[in-house]
């Protein structure tokens, strides 16, 4: 059979099975609670999904006229561009082809009283028509539990990503020329209409023409010559209706390049952007965004037709689209879905790696580059080209399996610890807490606490509660230390304030390591205690989780900030307290997140582990000496009351107490592999090596690692 009609064979069978998989299958097998359990999922999906549809409509429509779909009032508004007689590109607010111009004419007129609503709901449909086709097109046997999950999971995923909501406030069309491809590739049978479908999405969209050769490439050449021959039958038909247009966006503005915003700007995440931003400009930036497109397209279409004739056609349009954003000379965020899709590609031989790059790529799409990587300039590269970066790694360097791997379908089980016996039958309360002997990714857990830092900053920042409110909090917080004996605070500032020496220290002790010693500490247990790291990164994550709830309902005025009190600001000098902003610090951090002390929390927490966890008995005291000095410091500072520091405790303690109740006891059994098994369920040969290695050693470097020891 030649290979192309071989080619088109499979691909018609993987997506009736597919099909199958996801209607017949779920219907034939599930039976009984099974059944129950799905169904009752699905409809929360479907009703997440529903949620997420309706806010993201509501929060457009509730914006005033001028300031929602600000793209599509420019072009179709009363004052839009397609009504006015000259050039679209005169103005330079109009970044389409000539011919989605022709096409959005006639809707102009109509459009000026409906501007809004329908458009909206309609983008509604586009994204909730895309979620449904992405999910009858994952490749491989899709599961039961997949089949009827994967919709509503896709159309929340798209809901939230970053291109949607962009796409949404907009007003743009950029989902259009998506939905168009994956119903020319999964839902078109007839190798002509897919190919239409294909050519009208790259009239729209030029970039888009990439998708032909894939189509010659993987036999499906009737699809191919059909889609170039659409897409020069749409630009010649857009250029005999408006020749000036068509002459400026395909020649002076070299298809489209330079409409709309600057091409360096960030919002321009292409390799001529990236080029831009990095300062290079003229014939060199030229020539070399020449070459660098020329080697993306030879490697993205290499290996998406290997994909496709691998039977996932899915993930070879995502990455023929991938490889689109980077050779496009402008690729804004609203075009940016196909990097979305290139989920669906399964990464790592083990089944604990299995989710790293989906959650990469979903963090990514979704949360915008100044949460996921801290304000550094040696990374400011890097942070400004976060899109276009993963879309270059999924189009050619990240390594999906092939379906022949024999760890597609069934990759190596994770190993989990075995705690020691607890006194609580509960524990661990919920099982997919328990602790993993292997480190966690470090890519994805350098992207999990940069990210949970960011919303906890953004939390903290927003929870103020008003300044009447917290000076209240403050003088009810000196009742209660004056009746307990405790008010020491302000007798400890002047005395440090006095001393030029102890005011330096502090000072430098409470600005200096809030934030080094604890990612120190997780930084070493990372890498000789990865079970410990796991327990210890938990129970500090549970603990400032809780310091915000207290940030939210109990705002309270640091002693600096207590009006008439006579405290001395020792860190950031004289405030002026009939000004409620006091400064450019309001715009920094919340001022009243005093209740509980996260420095002494955070300090409290590091003293704990390396009393727990120190090898050396010398140690231990050393690591209680942190929490000590940092306790004078607030204090001594003016930046905290001595309740603030029991409420840090409060806290901590609390964060480690969740964390014994998830995961179970900290000391683990040590893990013994028999001669007569020595190659556990689930584990290939290669992974147990290392286990019978140990195990011949009296399971010394896995029971030292994750500090096992003996169990009590």
């Amino acid at each position: 059979m030649p290979q192309g009609r071989r080619f088109r064979t499979e691909g018609r069978r993987g997506v009736v099975k597919a099909e199958h998989s996801v209607h017949g299958g779920a219907a034939a097998g599930t039976a009984g609670p099974l059944r129950d359990g799905f169904g009752a999922a699905r409809a929360v999906l479907w009703l997440v999904a529903a949620v997420l549809a309706v806010r993201q409509a509501t929060a457009v429509l509730r914006q005033p006229p001028g300031e929602r779909l600000t793209d599509l009032e420019t072009w179709i508004g009363d004052n839009g561009v397609l009504h006015v007689s000259g050039s679209l590109y005169d103005t330079g607010r109009f970044t389409g082809t000539p011919f989605a111009g022709l096409v959005l004419k006639p809707l102009a007129r109509s459009a000026e009283e409906s501007l809004g609503i329908a458009w909206t709901f309609g983008t509604l449909l586009l994204v909730v028509a895309l979620g449904l086709v992405v999910a009858r097109a994952l490749p491989g046997r899709v599961s039961r539990r997949t089949g009827l999950l994967a919709a509503p999971v896709t159309i929340s995923l798209l809901m939230l990503s970053l291109p949607v909501r962009n796409s949404f406030y907009l007003g743009q069309t950029s989902i259009i020329p998506v939905l168009l491809v994956l119903l020319g590739c999964f839902a078109v049978r007839g190798e002509r209409g897919s190919g239409a479908l294909v050519g009208i999405s790259a009239a729209l969209q030029p970039a888009v023409l990439l998708f032909a050769p894939l189509l010659w490439l993987t036999g499906r050449r009737k699809a191919a010559v059909t889609s170039a021959g659409t897409f020069a039958a749409s630009t010649a038909l857009a250029w005999a209706a408006m020749p000036g247009d068509s002459w400026a966006y395909w020649v002076h503005h070299v298809a489209g390049a330079g409409l709309g915003e600057r091409p360096d700007s960030l919002a321009n995440q292409s390799l001529h952007g990236a080029l831009l931003r990095l300062g290079l400009e003229g014939p060199l930036e030229i020539v070399l965004f020449g070459v660098l497109a020329v080697a993306v397209v030879f490697v993205g279409l290499r290996r998406a037709v290997r994909y496709a004739r691998d039977g996932q056609l899915l993930l070879a349009v995502a990455l023929t689209g991938c490889a689109a954003i980077a050779v496009s000379p402008t690729a804004w965020q609203h075009q940016l879905l196909w990097v979305l899709l290139a989920l669906v590609g399964r990464v790592g031989t083990r089944a604990r790696d299995r989710l790293v790059w989906p959650a990469v790529v979903v963090l990514v799409m979704t949360l915008p580059g100044k949460m996921l990587l801290p304000n550094i300039a040696l990374l400011h590269p890097v942070r400004e080209n976060v899109p276009l970066i993963a879309a270059l790694a999924a189009a050619c360097a990240v390594p999906f399996l092939a379906r022949a791997s024999p760890y597609f379908e069934r990759p190596v089980a994770t190993e989990y610890a075995r705690p020691v016996p607890a006194r609580w039958s509960a524990v661990p309360l919920l099982p997919f807490w328990r602790r993993l002997l292997g480190r966690p990714n470090l890519l994805l857990e350098l992207l999990v606490i940069r990210v949970g830092y960011s919303v906890y900053s953004h939390i903290r920042l927003v929870a103020t509660g008003g300044r009447e409110a917290a000076e209240e909090h403050g003088r009810q917080v000196i009742s209660v230390e004056r009746a307990l004996g405790i008010d020491i605070e302000h007798w400890v500032n002047h005395a440090v304030a006095r001393t030029e020496w102890a005011e330096s220290f502090f000072n430098f002790y409470y600005t200096s390591f809030h934030f080094l010693v604890p990612l120190t500490i997780l930084g070493v247990l990372y890498v000789r205690r990865p079970a410990d790291y796991r327990w210890a990164r938990s129970s500090l994550g549970f603990a400032t989780v809780l310091a915000l709830l207290g940030f939210w309902l109990y705002p309270l005025a640091p002693p600096r900030l207590m009006p008439g009190m006579g405290f001395i600001d020792t860190v950031h000098g004289p405030q002026d307290l009939t000004n409620p902003d006091y400064g450019a610090l309001t715009a920094l951090t919340n001022q009243y997140a005093a209740m509980p002390s996260l420095h002494f929390g955070w300090s409290l927490w590091c003293g704990v582990v390396i009393a727990v966890l120190a090898p050396r008995l010398w140690m231990k005291p050393l690591g209680l000496l942190h929490p000590l000095f940092t306790v004078c410091a607030i204090v001594a500072t003016g930046n905290h009351w001595v309740l603030d520091a029991v409420g840090g405790a409060a806290v901590v303690g609390a964060g480690l107490g969740l964390t014994y109740l998830l995961a179970g006891p900290r000391r683990l059994l040590p893990r013994v592999v028999t001669k007569a098994d020595p190659f556990p369920k689930g584990r290939s040969p290669e992974a147990a090596d290392g286990d019978t290695a140990v195990a011949a050693g009296g399971g010394g470097r896995v029971a030292r690692e994750s500090g096992q020891g003996r169990p009590r």
